[in-house]
């Protein structure tokens, strides 16, 4: 196991762990939380290796193999999938082993590599590495693409995966989720949920650390607690412990009350069931967890809007995407300027209408926003969320259709990009009177200096910050000031795009409570599910190039999100099973048959027919197989619950208990493992009709 005895660590002058005695056994899996700048990081780098303690003694069992995320940026004219079969360091040095054997002619040699080799898992190596590429969100056609041709954020998802693929006794992960959306971050969760390792996380992601921890260190002023139970557990916890230490009496009952005033609001202004019931859920759960909050750095509040016209906007006949010529949005690329492959299959794209050479991402758009509408946006990567947000911001112009905006529309707009706008060598005072300058406001009593240095102390920027350049500043100062500067110019419409990446788990807490207090209305982009749930209303989902409302909740998202997949799936063996006529007749004719020549057509295309059975032939029984334990098990499950209903012995509830819970970890794990053979299949078929 590891252990802490009396261990002192520190970073230059500050002490980041102070006398600390912890033991972590092996197989469980924590999450490490604490504010910015705690040291979570650093206990990490002393978890590897990479640092070593000042004081104390710390220890790890010999030969545990260790894997972690490497944070510099892959430059590689590599495969993705080899690059992440490189990630399993055993397997290649076997494979060079073999090499040197066969070249030195030693049989013997031979013999032992070949050997070794299975045991490492080489058999079905690359089929692993390929399943993890394609969890994390890739196109089956990306597979053998250079991991060089793809944008910063695709690269750091295939680091991710290249430490999946390593064997591990410890695996250490630093923020795994920010480069992930929703289905990816789905995926993942099931991944670490299998994983038999130990594991310690951090992530401000509060419904990901549920999901796959079981218990919490909580680093705070060099000193590291333990708590048992997820993040959620931890927080009630520690909510009791401060409400118990609390002198402020007064000032907590305060912040009670205020919470529950919005909590009574939207209690009573909700209008579809499913989704206030789970938004009533979040909300009350922050009343529990009030102590909490007012431990937070800073708390703040959005200004009323000067005005709320009704409707906010309409959208009518939009077409969203790029114009020739011009970079397409990180957010919504799959690594590069590629066009998704319905924009142009689906859609009859007329010169008249759209100039020729642009980009279509959404097309058709008839959308309009409300006033006091809270919309999450929900949507895979690359399908135009960012970019359907980003022109409503007048970041991108409309290629066509219209936009009517209400009369004193003032808009406020967050982006993942808006982090690197700010200008490194400026201090944040000089940034509040440059925006209060650009919005008119600098003659105004609230604009004068000392008012900028109050508005600024709000947001937790003490007078010391206030003149250091923004460059030295973390990734969540940086947001702090971007939130501050968006807060300033009181907007009516608020659209975010993934706020929460650089926030901690209490400012994003703290977020939420002044969204929800925010009379206006608000499109929110995020993987952030907690946030997502705590201040969304209603749904749009961005697919096939539509905008549309989506009935349901998150629960009925990611069920939609298997739906899909097990729609690809059967769309596939349509294709396959359709006649060779038809198929012949959709696209060119593949190199080498001669189309003057249709018996051989035929002939080539009853081979390529035989290939392919026989090599998706052994994913299709398992498939199968493991579609008949998932109704098995669920069957299990529902006569379990049933059973319930009738009156039971407390030995017999505990034992129904026991085997409820065993039933959907199986289910959970059965589910992964249908996805994972369905991506291989669809991308042997992909492979296959390329």
């Amino acid at each position: 196991m590891l252990s802490l005895q009396d261990v002192t660590l520190r970073r230059g002058a500050k002490v980041l762990l102070d006398g600390v005695s912890l033991s972590i056994h092996p197989g469980e899996k924590l999450a490490l939380v604490g504010r910015n700048g705690a040291g979570k990081s650093s206990l990490l780098a002393l978890f590897c290796g990479a640092l070593h303690e000042d004081g104390g003694q710390f220890a790890r069992p010999a030969g545990w193999r260790i894997a972690q995320v490497a944070q510099e940026m892959p430059e590689t004219a590599h495969s993705a999938t080899a690059f992440v079969l490189a990630g399993d360091a055993r397997l290649a040095a076997l494979r060079e082993q073999l090499r040197l054997a066969e070249q030195a002619g030693d049989g013997l040699g031979i013999a032992h590599a070949h050997g070794d080799l299975a045991d490492a898992g080489a058999h079905d190596a690359t089929a692993r590495a390929q399943a993890l590429i394609l969890g994390l969100g890739f196109t089956a056609n990306q597979l053998e693409r250079p991991v060089n041709s793809f944008s910063g954020g695709w690269r750091m998802r295939l680091q991710l995966a290249r430490a999946l693929m390593a064997p591990s006794d410890l695996l250490l992960l630093d923020e795994p989720t920010n480069h992930l959306d929703l289905d990816a971050l789905v995926w993942l969760e099931s991944w670490l949920a299998r994983y038999a390792g130990t594991l310690i996380v951090i992530s401000h992601d509060r419904e990901f650390l549920d999901a796959v921890t079981s218990a919490t260190l909580h680093l705070e002023n060099g000193r590291l607690a333990r708590y048992g139970g997820n993040y959620s557990v931890f927080e009630e916890l520690r909510a009791r412990q401060i409400e118990q230490a609390q002198a402020a009496w007064a000032k907590q009952q305060e912040k009670i009350a205020h919470l529950q005033k919005f909590i009574d609001r939207f209690k009573a202004k909700a209008t579809k069931a499913r989704q206030a019931q789970s938004r009533v859920k979040a909300l009350e759960r922050m009343e529990k967890i009030a102590p909490v909050l007012l431990d937070a750095e800073f708390q703040f509040e959005f200004r009323p809007p000067a005005g709320l016209p009704n409707p906010m906007l309409t959208v009518t006949g939009g077409v969203f995407g790029y114009r020739a010529g011009e970079p397409p949005d990180a957010a919504d690329s799959i690594a590069d300027s590629q066009e998704p492959d319905w924009a142009v299959s689906r859609f009859d794209l007329k010169k008249h209408d759209v100039e020729q050479g642009a980009q279509v991402i959404l097309r058709g758009v008839n959308r309009g926003v409300l006033a006091g509408q809270r919309i999450g946006i929900l949507g895979a990567n690359g399908q135009g969320k960012s970019t359907f947000v980003k022109t409503i911001a007048h970041e991108l112009p409309l290629l066509a259709g219209r936009v009517t905006e209400g009369k004193g529309l003032a808009i406020g707009y967050f982006a993942q990009q808006e982090l690197d706008v700010l200008h490194a060598e400026s201090t944040p005072l000089e940034h509040m009177v440059r925006l209060a300058r650009r919005t008119g406001q600098e003659n105004t009593e609230a604009a004068r200096e000392q008012q900028l240095r109050n508005f600024l102390g709000s947001f937790n920027f003490p007078g010391e910050m206030i003149a250091q350049p923004v460059g030295q500043f973390s990734g969540g100062e940086k947001a702090r000031l971007v939130l501050a500067m968006l807060v300033w110019q009181r907007p009516n419409l608020l659209l975010l795009d993934e706020p929460t990446n650089h926030l901690d788990l209490v400012t994003r807490e703290a977020l939420a409570v002044a969204l929800n207090e925010f009379e206006g209305a608000l499109m929110l982009v995020s993987h952030d599910r907690a946030l997502l749930r705590a201040v969304c209303d209603e749904f749009w989902l961005v697919a096939r190039g539509q905008v549309t409302p989506f009935e349901g909740d998150l629960e009925d998202y990611q069920r939609y999100l298997l739906d899909e997949a097990r729609a690809r799936r059967e769309a596939a063996k349509t294709f396959d099973a359709a006649p060779t006529f038809a198929k012949a007749g959709s696209a060119k004719n593949p190199p080498g048959e001669d189309a003057a020549n249709p018996a051989e057509q035929r002939r080539l295309q009853a081979k390529r027919r035989a290939e392919l059975a026989e090599r998706t032939r052994p994913l299709k029984r398992a498939l199968a197989q493991t579609e008949e334990r998932m109704q098995a098990a669920s069957g299990q499950k529902a006569a379990l619950e049933a059973k319930l209903q009738s009156p039971q012995s407390p030995t017999e509830l505990a034992e129904a208990g026991r085997q409820l819970k065993r039933l959907a970890q199986d289910l959970l794990a059965l589910e992964d493992e249908w996805l994972a053979l369905s991506q291989q299949l669809e991308a042997a078929e992909q492979t296959a009709a390329g």
